[in-house]
């Protein structure tokens, strides 16, 4: 069994959910992923989503802070 390989910039992300493998219409659901569709990365975080993604293990996140509050 191959695997489906993700478009990394697909002519019509419109038409297609991305929630899931199956790639279905977006007026044809078969998954129930939920009543709207799953938008493809391009369409949230813009043409250069995956080099922006490939930056990311770069960028620092800050440690989380020794001291506990006092509630």
């Amino acid at each position: 069994m191959n695997k489906k390989t993700f478009p990394v910039r697909p002519a019509h992300p419109e038409r297609i959910c991305w929630g899931c493998d199956l790639y279905c219409k977006a007026g044809e659901m078969r998954c129930g992923n939920g009543a709207e569709r799953t938008q493809h990365p391009c369409e949230t975080w813009g043409d250069d989503w995956a080099e922006t993604a490939l930056d990311s293990e770069s960028t620092t996140v800050p440690a989380p802070s020794s001291q506990k509050s006092e509630n």
